[in-house]
């Protein structure tokens, strides 16, 4: 049986289960027949399944990092300081760093038996959680805040209970956040009862009754204006949306536009950018399309025009703003007007703004990083066998574009964005496990997504996901009764953007490869097979260095960095689903301290000269996914680093599968082959073992970004 390496998952949006997308219905369990032969990917997962890493975001777990974290503090602050030290660190979105703060109060707390201290640290784990939209953690931190008692249970119980009715908001449940806002509002202080009322609203408008749409203008006409100017044009979005939901569309545009002409200090163009994207709402209600999309122009020119920082004041007021869906919004009315290739460019645009919104300054991005490439430019860089498919998912359905030399052309598959996660979360999950039904999904979700395509067998794909198909392995969907990768060689790119000027940029390096396995850390995290791994690869390659057991450390890491053309990493990696930047990868122990490398650290690396870095480790390429963003962690942290190639997984893998797609991924490269063709090698070598032909063993690995990269010369 295949070895398992184990790897810590993470996870999707909890959805419903109804799913009613052309009766597409993805299956989960294994009939008995089928249990009786099950095939040993089924094994393989089960036993992954109990390798895995623990989580490191529980109580238990948070309340020991709390104590290792203040051990290692030079100067030792009161809990309560550690307290106020994390609501600041949230409040200006350094969301890990606010988690570690709140962490140290907690481990406080429990030491001296303070139980106001600890109410008060669960709180402020509840509000960051909420922040960095872990939904699931953020309300199970506030009922466990409401478990201790607090000396003034105002400022406790009311932020926590306004903590779940944001909850309760961002999942749909808005007669839920009604009850809990009215909680919150029944035991919060004179100063922080306007910003529950002002949640309120938004929950009694989103909710779209008329006894709640009502009510909504009843409280609002309570609050007072507030002296912050920020705040106070927060305040007028929630007026003018009010008056869309009471059908006064007129009225509302017309106070949208008097918004966008209004000065908020350093910080205009925001509040207009909103203005203006209110404007082309209230147009789309008045069954003024051309309008709306002149509005809709006007919101997406100010985007670029507005600094990437979170504002935590829109979570005050309960707006919960996304500038994706501005962006959401472009696409959707340019594809409703016919206007393919406008949509299709701000979906493109879409996708370099979400990267600036994750880092928000707080690393160096170089320009390349988030520029974007026209249409046109486009279509010339494109070999006449190379097809970009490109997908974008809005709330009521998915987009998808096909790019070739020749033209673009644009389908619409008619499925809502939650449905498509649960489809993805379904099917990934039966290959996860192993389970049989997962050749019988292949199928249908192949012919849903890629079938109306036209795709030709042969061709170059290219894929640019969106949303939940981040999360999807394309190569494993079938065709006509064959996987992807049998007829297709596979690459995927968060951005056509960054992945064309990749390939232009690097489309041949040397043959020398620099490796890193299995790194010394404790024994629950040796990787024998990782060893094996990098022993064999470095056979392919006569010119190579390579850093085994205590020699794999973040400081040799740093140093080979921007020489070494062809990087390996056997190891492990977590995705950090609180903030993407603190995503690691687990190198070896230094000075008998850990010193694993983080994602805004390898940001900062001066990575021009590698052109592939594969990471041969557990669920390398997963990260946080956010409303219409794309994975953010190590993707999108090598690529932006200068890293023209990259191969994650994204799923725990099996050492025995991972050694025969390397050795034969990295055998065709040293023969001359293409990145692409290379990897299509690799994955299809699995798939022939009949003991590994479960997408299980030969799937979990992407190719992502230039798939037209040599080796040698």
């Amino acid at each position: 049986m295949p070895a398992a390496r184990g790897g810590p998952m993470a996870r999707f949006s909890r959805m419903g289960w109804a799913l009613g997308w052309a009766g597409v219905v993805l299956l989960t369990q294994l009939s008995p027949a089928q249990a009786q032969e099950g095939p040993s990917a089924e094994a393989a997962a089960s036993k992954m399944e109990q390798a895995r890493l623990a989580d490191t975001d529980t109580l238990l777990a948070l309340t020991s990092e709390g104590a290792v974290l203040y051990g290692q503090d030079n100067v030792k602050l009161s809990g309560y300081q550690y307290c106020s030290q994390a609501v600041a660190l949230a409040e200006s979105g350094e969301f890990r760093q606010s988690v570690r703060a709140a962490s140290k109060a907690l481990h406080l707390a429990n030491t001296t038996n303070d139980p106001n201290l600890r109410a008060m640290a669960n709180r402020d784990l509840a509000i960051v959680y909420s922040y960095s939209g872990q939904l699931e953690k953020a309300e199970q931190f506030a009922r466990e805040a409401l478990k201790s008692e607090a000396r003034d249970p105002k400022l406790v119980v009311g932020p926590v209970q306004k903590v779940i009715g944001d909850v309760r908001t961002r999942r749909g449940d808005y007669e839920g956040a009604i009850l809990s806002y009215d909680e919150a509002l029944a035991n919060s202080s004179p100063r922080y009862a306007p910003l529950v009322q002002a949640s309120l609203v938004n929950a009694l408008i989103e909710s779209g009754t008329p006894a709640n749409t009502q009510r909504a203008r009843e409280l609002f006409g309570t609050l007072p204006q507030p002296k912050d100017a920020p705040l106070a044009a927060q305040l007028d979005r929630t007026r003018a949306r009010l008056l869309l939901a009471e059908n006064k569309p007129a009225e509302a545009r017309d106070l949208y536009r008097a918004l966008a002409a209004r000065q908020v200090g350093a910080d205009s163009g925001y509040y207009q950018l909103w203005a203006w994207d209110g404007v082309a709402r209230s147009e789309v209600a008045l069954g003024q399309k051309q309008a709306a999309a002149e509005a809709v122009g006007r919101a997406l020119e100010g985007v670029d025009k507005v600094r990437a920082k979170f504002r935590s004041e829109e979570f005050k007021m309960g707006l919960f703003s996304d500038l994706q869906s501005v962006f959401e919004r472009g696409v959707s009315i340019y594809s409703d007007a016919g206007d393919s290739a406008r949509a299709f460019e701000v979906s493109e645009h879409s996708r370099s703004r979400a990267l600036l919104d994750a880092v928000r300054g707080r690393a160096k991005l170089s320009e390349q990083a988030s520029a974007t490439v026209d249409l046109a430019t486009l279509q010339r860089t494109l070999a006449p066998d190379e097809r970009v498919v490109q997908f974008h998912s809005l709330p009521d359905r998915l987009m998808v574009w096909v790019v070739s030399p020749a033209g673009i052309e644009s389908k619409t598959i008619p499925v809502k964005r939650e449905e498509l996660t649960e489809l993805v979360e379904t099917f990934r999950n039966t290959i996860v496990r192993g389970r049989r039904t997962a050749i019988t999904n292949a199928d249908k979700l192949g012919a849903a997504l890629l079938g109306p395509l036209n795709l030709q067998a042969g061709q170059r794909l290219v894929i640019v996901p969106h949303g939940p198909l981040h999360y999807l392995p394309f190569q494993a969907l079938r065709l006509n009764g064959r996987y992807v990768i049998e007829t297709h060689p596979v690459a995927v790119a968060p951005s056509i953007s960054i992945a064309v000027q990749l390939a232009q940029r690097t489309p041949r390096v040397n043959a020398t490869l620099t490796a890193f396995g299995n790194p010394r850390i404790e024994d629950k995290y040796d990787l024998p097979g990782a060893e094996s791994e990098v022993k064999q690869l470095a056979q392919y390659f006569p010119s190579n260095s390579v850093y085994m057991g205590a020699a794999a450390t973040k400081t040799q890491f740093r140093d080979v960095a921007a020489r070494s053309p062809l990087m390996h990493v056997a190891a492990h990696a977590e995705a950090d689903e609180v903030d993407p930047l603190y995503s690691r990868i687990l190198l070896a122990n230094e000075g008998g301290k850990q010193n694993f490398l983080e994602a805004h650290e390898i940001l900062e690396m001066p990575m021009q000269g590698t052109a592939l870095v594969t990471l041969s480790a557990c669920e390398s390429g997963l990260g946080r996914i956010a409303q219409g963003d794309e994975v953010l962690g190590f993707t999108r942290s090598f690529l932006s680093a200068g890293s023209s190639s990259l191969i994650a997984s994204l799923w725990p893998v099996s050492d025995d599968a991972t050694a025969v797609l390397m050795s034969t991924l990295y055998g065709e490269l040293a023969k001359g082959r293409d990145l692409q063709k290379a990897m299509q090698a690799g994955q299809l070598a699995v798939l022939k073992d009949p003991k590994m032909s479960h997408p299980f063993f030969w799937a979990p690995f992407n190719l992502i970004g230039n798939w037209r990269l040599t080796v040698g010369s």
